[in-house]
């Protein structure tokens, strides 16, 4: 039995439909991110769970409870927002303590509690630290720690590391999932950062406009995007506009006069074609003409830009000392089968 169940969740601000009948399980100890641009309903979502805006229509059940009946102090949730909210009067021992005294725990079980937390989360020396003398990160993990002392029965986390510099936030996302694994607490996070959703998570959910466009693995996600949005959104992707053929020998897409073999059953006619920059290599035989428009050195990679028939490519090929195309040089690119993924419709209305 899923421990998480989101039954036709549906958000309505007025005319606004913010979610649109999303239903989701979650597994115990699962750490599941919802993901998506601003705007699409993955907050309003996080917060109906929290119990701090009540749904329009729908169900939520936790561990077999209506969550629902609950007012949000009774669900026995944690939280940790995008601000962390710590009391700047109080130490990082009595933040991480403040909930556990709202619960009448016992001062000895308190201070051992804490003390664990604080260990968790690596910060066993700075209990006595206020939080205007502690970096960025280091508040992070004070909110963290608070939130998970009270061993609650799901773990919310609304862009808890957005506030972070890069090498803080890629540094953090390690000791999250650390954390996450070491507790096996069950875990939603609100991101916008398709990088951290990928990093972090078990499965990713992709939001859209209030609905759900996919939920896979990461890996799957990206290796297998269910829509041109997905595609795109997940990472950087080439879209080119084909044509959807039936023949004698199964489905086929012409993109810019090379026509490929697609695994899928789709209707003939407009097609889209997606393939990661990764995947595109350059060829000298059969494949899509085009034009060097830009070369950029990456450091570890060169990226670049190709214009061609059925619109612009991006190809991403390693710094590993092989001979690569000049800028206004004529080139073929090509790919294998298997790396790319054919949907019906075009670019524009996928």
């Amino acid at each position: 039995m899923p421990y998480l169940v989101l039954d036709k969740l549906t958000k309505r601000f007025g005319q606004w439909l913010a979610v649109d009948n999303l239903s989701l399980t979650v597994e115990k100890g699962e750490l599941i991110s919802l993901l998506g641009p601003s705007g699409c309903g993955k907050t309003t979502t996080l917060q109906m769970i929290a119990g701090f805006l009540d749904p329009s229509g729908g169900r939520v059940t936790l561990d077999g409870a209506d969550l629902l009946a609950k007012k949000p102090n009774e669900r026995g949730l944690g939280i940790v927002f995008q601000s962390y909210a710590l009391f700047p009067h109080m130490t990082a021992a009595e933040n991480v303590a403040f909930g556990l005294e709202m619960r009448n725990i016992p001062r000895a079980d308190r201070d051992r509690m804490v003390k664990d937390a604080l260990q968790l989360v690596g910060l066993g020396a700075f209990g006595d630290r206020y939080p205007r003398r502690m970096s960025g990160g280091q508040q992070q993990r004070v909110a963290l720690a608070r939130a998970m002392v009270i061993k609650p029965s799901l773990l919310l986390l609304d862009e808890p590391l957005s506030n972070l510099d890069a090498k803080m936030r890629e540094e953090m996302q390690i000791e999250l999932r650390r954390i996450q694994r070491t507790v096996g607490t069950t875990m939603i996070l609100v991101t916008h950062d398709q990088a951290e959703a990928m990093a972090l998570s078990d499965r990713v959910v992709i939001m859209n406009k209030g609905k759900v466009e996919q939920v896979a693995a990461p890996q799957d996600a990206y290796d297998n995007p269910a829509s041109a949005f997905v595609a795109n959104f997940l990472g950087r992707t080439n879209l080119l506009q084909g044509t959807l053929r039936q023949d004698g020998g199964g489905c086929r897409i012409d993109v810019a006069g090379t026509a490929w073999p697609v695994a899928a059953e789709l209707p003939a006619g407009p097609g889209v074609l997606t393939v990661r920059p990764e995947k595109v290599t350059f060829v000298d035989g059969a494949g899509v003409p085009g034009l060097v428009r830009a070369r950029v050195f990456q450091g570890t990679q060169w990226l670049f830009e190709i214009q061609t028939d059925a619109g612009p490519l991006t190809v991403i090929r390693q710094h590993d000392g092989q001979i690569l195309p000049a800028e206004n040089e004529r080139v073929t690119v090509g790919w294998r089968a298997e790396d790319m993924r054919v949907m019906a419709g075009t670019a524009g209305g996928a």
